[in-house]
């Protein structure tokens, strides 16, 4: 499994498999926008970040934390 298909078996297909995906999964307009924003090049880098640096944002139902 690719990095971007584990990540999207976290959001996208998460939320299709509990029935938000109207709502939740992507960040898309109208849709809740909850996720965290580290400096990263590409999505394999999120391994090395959790746990460890701290993200530069959190954004938590739209808003900044």
């Amino acid at each position: 499994m690719t990095p971007e298909e584990a990540l999207a078996g976290v959001t996208l297909w998460g939320a299709k498999a509990l029935g938000l995906q109207a709502t939740h999964g992507s960040l898309e307009p109208g849709k809740v926008a909850s996720f965290v924003h580290w400096p990263l090049a590409r999505p394999a880098e999120l391994v090395y970040w959790l746990g460890g640096e701290l993200p530069c944002q959190v954004i938590y139902r739209g808003e900044a934390q």
